[in-house]
């Protein structure tokens, strides 16, 4: 990948995951940058073929032009709104930046961790969904987390309660 920065957003489509993604492009990415999306889904029983491959690894790097695409977005289990995919397609306009996406199962935590290694991610944008005490304590935060694990600098983007974007 030509550019100077590869910088990291994790992505999953949710409200929060949009408002880390939105402030990622208004503050940190900048003209020249690698724009590199994680998604990270649940392990799933595949029969064969690219997936069983990816499994350990990740997809290839994805482009956005092919994230756009619904047959792609299908093949690969990714259901990318309009307002994700307008907030990409905005700052590839304004800025000279590569946006691709990349794709991991398993746990959260433990592979954006790998790919922020294996990519590798100079830093990384991340939400959070603001769990209360008592569901943190029992679902454990994604971005506590990667905050304490990750060997790059770590950004937590926070949603406000109620804030849907």
């Amino acid at each position: 990948m030509a550019g100077d920065r590869a910088v990291g957003v994790a992505v999953d489509f949710s409200a929060c995951s949009k408002t880390a993604l939105r402030w990622a492009v208004e503050n940190l990415v900048r003209d020249g940058d690698n724009l590199i999306l994680l998604n990270v889904q649940k392990p799933q029983l595949y029969e064969g073929g690219e997936m069983q491959l990816w499994e350990a690894t990740g997809t290839p790097f994805i482009p956005l032009s092919e994230l756009s695409d619904p047959s792609i977005a299908k093949k690969y289990g990714l259901k990318p709104d309009a307002e994700t995919l307008d907030i990409l397609n905005t700052v590839v306009r304004q800025k000279e930046i590569v946006v691709v996406m990349k794709i991991y199962w398993g746990d959260p935590r433990e592979k954006i961790c790998e790919a922020v290694d294996s990519i590798p991610l100079k830093c990384l944008v991340i939400g959070n969904r603001g769990l209360g005490t008592i569901k943190r304590v029992i679902l454990g935060s994604v971005s506590n987390y990667v905050v304490n694990s990750a060997t790059c600098p770590v950004t937590v983007v926070k949603t406000t309660e109620g804030h849907e974007g």
